[in-house]
């Protein structure tokens, strides 16, 4: 391979994945009510077994490239799901490569507290005072990033940053998510247009 040509990044294989099978135009209703043109289903992405390795590995970059330090990663129900096992999962295969590379645990919260057993609201990871990343996968209101940031810090849990696949850039989800995390950055993989943007280049 020449040396001038660059091997694309877990970043970049993944917005191409997410273009080709996540991405679709049309009408459609959000779950926030709000009517668009588009729809981004990440999960069919994060649910993919290479679009799930992908997802796994761009996160933690991302983390890295922002020196973002934490103990676990973790986010409502269910679209944060795949993305914190497949964090968590890349982050004990960095470990096996790299032994001072941190592992990252991985929590769920559900919706509504459980009416038997413990009656938890967070599966998993739970540890007061702990670091964690909240993820998600597509932010348009931020309603469930922020149900998230506020189940963790009730628990006990610090925020250290928040972390979405997509951003959609309206109803101005990025100020409300934002300010319930008080501080910790909030960052966008990628933003609805650059994954329209591929699936046009794509479909050209």
């Amino acid at each position: 391979m020449p040396a001038n040509l660059s091997v694309p990044s877990y970043k970049d294989k993944l917005l191409s994945l997410l273009a080709s099978i996540s991405f679709r135009l049309g009408q459609f209703t959000l779950a926030s009510g709000a009517k668009s043109d588009y729809y981004i289903d990440c999960r069919t992405t994060t649910l993919h077994a290479e679009g799930g390795r992908l997802t796994g590995h761009a996160v933690l970059e991302l983390l890295e490239e922002h020196s973002i330090e934490a103990d676990a990663v973790g986010g409502l129900t269910m679209g944060a799901d795949p993305i914190v096992c497949n964090v968590a999962t890349a982050s004990a295969w960095r470990a096996q490569q790299q032994p001072d590379a941190p592992l990252l645990h991985g929590f769920l919260v559900r919706k509504a507290e459980k009416t038997h057993g413990t009656g938890r609201r967070i599966e998993g990871f739970c540890r007061e005072g702990a670091r964690v990343v909240i993820v998600d996968d597509v932010c348009t209101t931020g309603g469930s990033t922020i149900n998230a940031i506020e189940a963790a810090r009730e628990a006990g849990m610090t925020i250290a940053a928040v972390v979405c696949l997509v951003e959609r850039q309206e109803a101005n989800g990025r100020p409300a998510v934002e300010a319930a995390a008080e501080g910790a950055p909030f960052f966008a993989l990628f933003t609805a247009n650059d994954v329209k943007a591929e699936h046009l280049r794509q479909s050209a």
